[in-house]
């Protein structure tokens, strides 16, 4: 698969995304790191802007993030310290079907925000073909927020305009992975909630990078956030108010056999 061949949501606004997406609690990679040793080498596949590599490189020693759009790897936080050679995160444009690393040679996969949009039988192929015995493959998607309290008109509102722009895959966000034939034996999992501090300004920016946002903008000319604002402003509060922003994040763990 080229680079081009894959379904690309977000490579017109990487900018957006990288600027307006929260960040993963510590609490998800500690409970990774409870059945991977901290010496491990990850491949993080669809890495995106990096969301997940800060967390990932914080806890092991070399992490391999990919992603099939330039512009994404363009907006990724450790991108200049990864093209000097420096610090544990290395950068490469590829398709998560496939990557150059060579057979056996990581200890963990780890996919944040991304299965959805692979092809999942090559995925999972390739995850065996790189994975050492006793590896594992762990994988997590968050999705719907909690409208904050006072909020639950309004962004139902925001939410019905651009209902019918979501893709297939993101109902299968929406439903935390189920019913998918993961490769693999399970590992036991808690529940994780992702949780951000945020202003309105970055609340607005969220909404403005979700994919279907885009699609509803580039499919009516109409911008869905622009034509929700003001209820969603009034709904806030102040201005300069601090607001709690919850979603439910779904984590899937997988030990390839020994």
């Amino acid at each position: 698969m080229s680079p081009n061949a894959f379904k690309d949501h977000f490579s017109a606004i990487a900018g957006a995304y990288a600027a307006a997406r929260p960040e993963y609690p510590t609490a998800l990679f500690e409970q990774i790191a409870r059945h991977v040793p901290a010496q491990a080498r990850v491949w993080e596949p669809g890495c995106g802007s990096g969301q997940a590599t800060r967390g990932l490189a914080a806890h092991f020693a070399q992490v391999h993030a990919t992603d099939p759009s330039a512009q994404q790897i363009e907006q990724h936080w450790a991108r200049e310290a990864a093209m000097r050679g420096d610090g544990p995160v290395s950068l490469a444009i590829e398709p998560g079907e496939c990557t150059e690393l060579a057979d056996g040679s990581v200890q963990l996969v780890a996919v944040a925000q991304a299965v959805h949009w692979f092809d999942r039988e090559r995925f999972f192929a390739e995850c065996d073909r790189v994975l050492a015995p006793g590896g594992v493959l762990a994988a997590w998607a968050y999705g719907d927020f909690l409208a904050p309290e006072g909020m639950v008109e309004a962004v139902a509102a925001f939410r019905f305009q651009i209902d019918e722009y979501w893709q297939r895959e993101n109902a299968e966000v929406r439903d935390g992975y189920a019913g998918y034939a993961w490769p693999f034996a399970a590992l036991p999992t808690t529940p994780v909630w992702l949780e951000a501090e945020w202003g309105l300004g970055r609340f607005l920016g969220y909404l403005n990078s979700l994919s279907a946002s885009e699609r509803c903008r580039a499919a009516t000319g109409d911008d869905p956030v622009a034509m929700h604002r003001t209820a969603l402003t009034q709904t806030w509060g102040m201005a300069e108010d601090v607001r709690t922003i919850q979603w439910p994040l779904h984590l899937h763990l997988r030990r390839k056999a020994e």
